[in-house]
């Protein structure tokens, strides 16, 4: 079984994004705000590439299933 690890590291990224937007919001820091959002948004895109890859290997293993009971 595949290990997911993308998610995982979607979701870290998020929640650090998370945590720099709010100090930088707190300490009036515009820059460390970007990065929180940018960080926000590099975890969102993790997650998203997790989830294509999950389905394009359930269409591969799909795939293969059927060809091997046509033959």
């Amino acid at each position: 079984m595949r290990e997911r690890t993308g998610g995982r590291k979607g979701t870290a990224d998020k929640m650090m994004g998370k945590a720099k937007e709010m100090v930088g919001k707190v300490t009036g820091d515009e820059r460390l705000r970007g990065e929180g959002r940018t960080d926000q948004s590099k975890g969102k895109a993790k997650e998203a590439m997790d989830v294509v890859k999950e389905n394009l290997h359930g269409a591969r293993d799909s795939l293969k299933g059927k060809s091997r009971r046509k033959h």
